[in-house]
């Protein structure tokens, strides 16, 4: 499907969900270039290609704030599993993990999340223009990992850092946000960042706080010490000076659920006096490398991707076991290293933290697992389906605003998540009546149903079922000055 760009294109008739959280509206949407130009009724057609969106929903493009895109970028930059849920801007990095700046032949997991271990970028400039040569789907805007950063400066990152070593991770990251990332990613719940300490943390956080960014984090323990973590998590965004994004909120693990009444609570206590968002993916099982210390014999773990033994890919690993006459754990040293699915929550802590205001969505997919996750396919559908018109957990207009104008604030996307004039036209266009997701736990690679079209940048990028031949996105650059706050 070609996507030439005409002098202009009119969305006619549909029903306007601005991404703000207020109600839904009729009206005409013109489109001029990249951005929205006026939006009203009955625009004029004149120099336009009209599209009769009557009846569907006109939102912004969905902004996945939270994935692990950092290679599919190049590697697939039709970015179906995204551009087909609506998604039009990706936050990559995420977890402590991004692809640059690092060269390495042989980066020890979880880096090894990013589709490979081999690293060859040392600088976010170098990937930055990488993403340029590559023109994907949908927009990028990148996080340094921390764990990145520790892989790239020290021999061994399971020590802690010595002073010369974090001066290089702060010259780094400095470089990244200079090249215009958006912030600092952590995941001290990985062994590449669990012996970094809390002013190690800090002393990172201010260097992405003073040039105006963010920092996300996957937090040291989601289970039994989750309030420790939480706390953990605010502090370094306290003495950091910088906003907190707590990555994938959950209370894993069966001793603790329920507990997200209490960890929303503190959340609540907390933003009284920082600036704290969170993400969340809508579904009761997590995904990352195999973890020997997550396997509890209680929860259900379905593996996802293994070198050594690849054809267990998409079986539940209390079969494996069965089948090879071992404990459960025994059998995830053989499958060493893999990937898995644990199903560690329940379904209404899940309902819950969807439901508190400050949530953003994020899929957290890994588009390099064998057997992924079905969140890479259908997360967005999922929420705005399941969550929204089944359940009626919240209203559409709530959960668009949660897919983007929310996550557009937090992140700092100028001129994006808003259907305005004069905003970027990043636009989806779906039926609410019919929009689903279909990708399942069992047949993870499916297409969602009921998203009709979707531009980017002011072009269209996927319609129909098919992605355009030619792609728009762009490399997102942090505008916001460097700041002391």
């Amino acid at each position: 499907m070609s996507a030439e760009r005409n002098l202009a294109l009119l969305l006619r008739g549909g029903t306007v969900i601005d991404g703000t959280g207020a109600p839904r509206f009729v009206a005409d949407v013109r489109i001029e270039g990249e951005r929205i130009s006026a939006i009203g009724a009955r625009l004029p057609t004149q120099g336009a290609e009209v599209v009769d969106v009557a009846g569907k929903i006109v939102a912004p493009g969905f902004i996945d704030v939270h994935t692990h895109d950092d290679q599919i970028l190049l590697s697939a930059p039709q970015m179906l599993p995204k551009i087909s849920q609506g998604v039009t801007t990706v936050v990559i990095g995420n977890c402590g993990i991004s692809l640059a700046p690092l060269v390495h032949a042989d980066a020890p997991p979880p880096l090894n999340l990013l589709g490979g271990d081999k690293y060859v970028y040392p600088t976010m400039a170098a990937y930055v223009a990488a993403v340029g040569e590559a023109r994907p789907a949908v927009n990028v805007a990148a996080l340094v990992g921390h764990s990145t950063l520790r892989v790239a400066t020290m021999d061994d990152p399971y020590r802690a850092a010595t002073q010369a070593e974090q001066s290089r991770m702060v010259e780094l990251l400095g470089e990244g946000m200079d090249a215009g990332a958006a912030g600092l990613s952590s995941g001290v719940f990985y062994a590449t960042g669990a012996a970094a300490d809390l002013n190690e943390l800090v002393l990172l956080a201010r260097v992405a706080g003073d040039a105006g960014g963010v920092y996300t984090t996957h937090i040291r323990d989601e289970t039994d010490k989750v309030i420790d973590s939480l706390d953990e998590a605010f502090t370094t965004g306290r003495r950091g000076k910088v906003p907190v994004v707590v990555s994938h909120h959950k209370c894993a693990g069966p001793r603790n659920w329920g507990r997200t009444v209490q960890t929303l609570a503190h959340f609540d206590a907390a933003r009284k006096s920082q600036p704290i968002g969170l993400d969340m993916y809508p579904y009761i099982a997590g995904s990352t490398v195999l973890r020997r210390e997550m396997v509890d014999d209680v929860i259900d773990i379905l593996i996802t991707w293994s070198t050594p033994h690849p054809e267990m890919a998409a079986r539940m690993l209390a079969d494996i076991a069965i089948e090879w006459g071992c404990t459960q754990q025994e059998a995830c040293d053989r499958l060493q290293p893999g990937g898995a699915c644990y199903f560690q929550m329940c379904e209404e802590d899940v309902q819950r933290v969807l439901k508190y205001p400050a949530t953003m969505i994020g899929s957290d997919g890994l588009p390099h697992d064998a057997h992924p996750h079905p969140r890479l396919w259908g997360t967005f559908p999922r929420v705005l389906g399941h969550y929204s018109r089944e359940l009626g957990l919240f209203s559409l207009e709530t959960a668009v605003h949660k897919m983007s104008g929310l996550s557009a604030r937090n992140f700092k996307l100028e001129d994006r998540g808003e259907i305005r004039e004069g905003a970027y036209a990043d636009v989806v266009v779906f039926d609410e009546a019919t929009v689903k997701d279909v990708a399942t736990f069992e047949q993870p690679k499916a297409l969602a149903i009921g998203i009709d079209c979707v531009l980017v940048n002011g072009a269209i990028a996927y319609r129909s079922g098919e992605v355009s031949s030619e792609r728009h996105g762009r490399f997102l650059r942090r505008t916001m000055k460097r700041h002391r706050t």
